[in-house]
């Protein structure tokens, strides 16, 4: 079945509040800033925002209809996202096609959370069940350990090296470094990749990200509203989403990415060949590297040679993760999974500053999220385009 697309849909004003490493303030702080940053910029006042789109881990025990009345808000449309990294890209589509079926006119989709001290082992102790069986018995938790399960298993079956994983890492950092709100400012080298210390073999300390405080945010509206308010807006070329895929592999070496990849690039009218820029979720290397091969950049297995053989840095012949990713701006939970979308908006609608592409029009966004022990269980993934193309 062909899908229908997003004609006459557009996104715009794409926020970011800045990170912190650890904050008091609550996940609702967060989110009131980015909202209102949005909404100064696009001139709307809250009693005219009509839709409302959250993603957090931290919220509780708010929900985003406990947040309308905080933020005295009346949204005649509301949606929550719980779908970690995957969250930014399932926001879009969900609020997309509520103003494409003439349900409401104009949706904020925010995501953040607060980081106090201490607050990730208590996010992590409550985050799955499924997870918990499977780890507590054995006396870790957390992400580190799986991931380090599924790294390995990458590693044995298709030949990549730690230095393949930590020239992403070195790629990303380079990027931070003309990102303004990156938390990561010190220049990273490979040597001191593949010297840092192990955390769970084969992951050491870069491979992983830092747990922050922060917001991300953009809005979602009619393209004859974003011209009335002179907004620079990104047009949608085409979107997938896909979870729980391949359930039967013994450990997860794809993702739901592939189910979908040549619907997204049939909507899309065009192949990888046409994406100027990509950001792909990024809580370690090794899911990059599988995106790089389940979005169809190379062939399955060949994502260290890819590697190998592109410049990953803004000014390289593949720019990815041009703010520098989550592992070098940092991961503000639910957040996380709408930083890579928020900064394809600010390059297609040339508003990136430092990190700007040259020629940056079309982009590709994925998502990934959700891990329960051995596995990422949600995937997502956009093409957006700028409405000068």
């Amino acid at each position: 079945m062909k899908r229908q697309g997003y004609d006459g849909v557009v996104l715009a004003v794409p926020v970011s509040v800045p990170y912190i490493r650890y904050s008091n303030e609550t996940a609702h702080w967060w989110i009131a800033r980015a909202l209102r940053g949005m909404l100064e910029q696009a001139d709307i006042a809250p009693r005219d925002l009509d839709g409302f789109s959250v993603s957090s881990f931290s919220l509780f025990p708010d929900t985003p209809v406990g947040l309308t009345q905080h933020l005295g808000l009346c949204p005649r449309w509301l949606d929550t996202v719980p779908t970690g990294g995957a969250s930014g890209v399932i926001a879009l589509r969900r609020a997309a096609r509520a103003v494409q079926a003439g349900d409401v006119d104009v949706v904020a989709c925010v995501a953040g959370d607060a980081n106090r001290i201490d607050s990730f082992r208590t996010l992590l102790t409550g985050f799955s069940r499924f997870s918990m069986d499977a780890t507590f018995p054995y006396g870790f938790g957390g992400p580190n350990a799986s991931f380090a399960l599924l790294m390995d298993a990458y590693m044995a079956e298709y030949g990549a090296t730690r230095e393949d994983f930590g020239k992403i890492a070195v790629a990303q950092r380079a990027n931070a470094l003309l990102y303004p709100d990156a938390l990561m400012k010190t220049p990273l080298t490979l040597s001191q990749y593949m010297d840092a210390r192990m955390i769970a073999d084969p992951i050491s300390l870069f491979d992983c990200v830092m747990p922050c405080a922060g917001a991300e945010a953009f809005l979602v509206m009619r393209e004859e509203e974003a011209k009335q308010r002179a907004l620079p807006f990104a047009r949608i070329s085409g979107t997938i989403e896909r979870h729980n895929a391949f359930a039967d592999d013994p450990i997860q070496l794809r993702g739901g990415w592939v189910m979908d990849i040549d619907e997204l690039y049939s909507m899309a009218g065009h192949g990888p060949e046409a994406i100027d820029l990509l950001q792909t979720y990024d809580d370690y290397p090794v899911i990059s590297m599988m995106q790089f091969e389940d979005l169809g950049f190379c062939a399955k297995g060949e994502g260290a040679g890819f590697v190998r053989d592109h410049d990953l840095t803004i000014s390289g012949d593949f720019p990815h993760n041009t703010s520098g990713g989550q592992l070098s701006v940092g991961q503000a939970g639910a957040a996380g999974g709408y930083l890579g979308l928020v900064e394809a908006i600010r390059q297609v609608t040339r508003q990136a500053g430092g990190t700007q592409v040259a020629d940056a029009r079309r982009a590709m966004v994925s998502g990934f999220g959700m891990i329960n022990y051995d596995r990422g269980v949600c995937s997502a993934a956009a093409i957006i385009e700028g409405s000068g193309r």
